[in-house]
């Protein structure tokens, strides 16, 4: 790899750095030391510092923001891999959420081919015993107050399972949205 040779000014003193890095970042490293080195050399100027220690005070204050850097770095991959494991879990939850609702449909859909089967065979048989007119009143009614129930329950389901859905829909978006801004403040 080529060898860039930049010449940069750290406290009052000419270098030249030469480094692998592309100029820009090894000016800005450069850029950097100066400002610590300012900024030590004005908190301990009351005290005398000599360059020799202010080389070293910045040298120690640029090395704990680095070992910081790296333990915020740490919580960040530590965060990563819990969110990664967040979204493997409701991803898990998504495909049960859609079987179970694949599943539902069906039984739905078979309760109403039920249903109407059993309409078809009422207008059958009213249609067969009308001399005992009074009787299968009776029938058409117990049946269906049956139905009504059992339709009753079907809607309920439905409008439970529908809010279920909605609500892991709107749970995976925000997880989606959480997962996008972890991403980009990452980036």
């Amino acid at each position: 790899m080529e060898n860039n040779r930049v010449k940069v000014k750290i406290y009052g003193q000419e270098y030249v750095i030469a480094g692998e890095r592309p100029k820009e970042e090894i000016i800005q490293v450069a850029a950097h030391v100066d400002m610590k080195m300012q900024e030590i050399a004005e908190a301990a100027s009351a005290a005398g510092a000599t360059p020799a220690n202010i080389s070293v005070l910045s040298a120690v204050n640029i090395a704990s923001e680095y070992f910081q850097m790296l333990d915020e770095m740490e919580e960040l991959k530590r965060m990563n891999m819990q969110l990664e494991k967040d979204a493997q879990h409701y991803v898990q939850l998504w495909d049960e959420s859609k079987k179970n609702y694949a599943e539902y449909k069906e039984e739905t859909q078979a309760i109403v081919l039920q249903k109407d089967e059993l309409m078809s065979q009422l207008r059958s048989k009213d249609a067969e015993i009308q001399q005992l007119q009074e009787a299968v009143q009776n029938a058409q009614s117990q049946a269906q107050h049956n139905m009504d129930g059992v339709l009753k329950e079907i809607e309920e389901k439905c409008r439970e399972l529908e809010n279920s859905f909605f609500d892991l829909q709107m749970e995976n978006l925000q997880l989606k949205k959480e997962l996008e801004n972890y991403k980009q403040n990452i980036g």
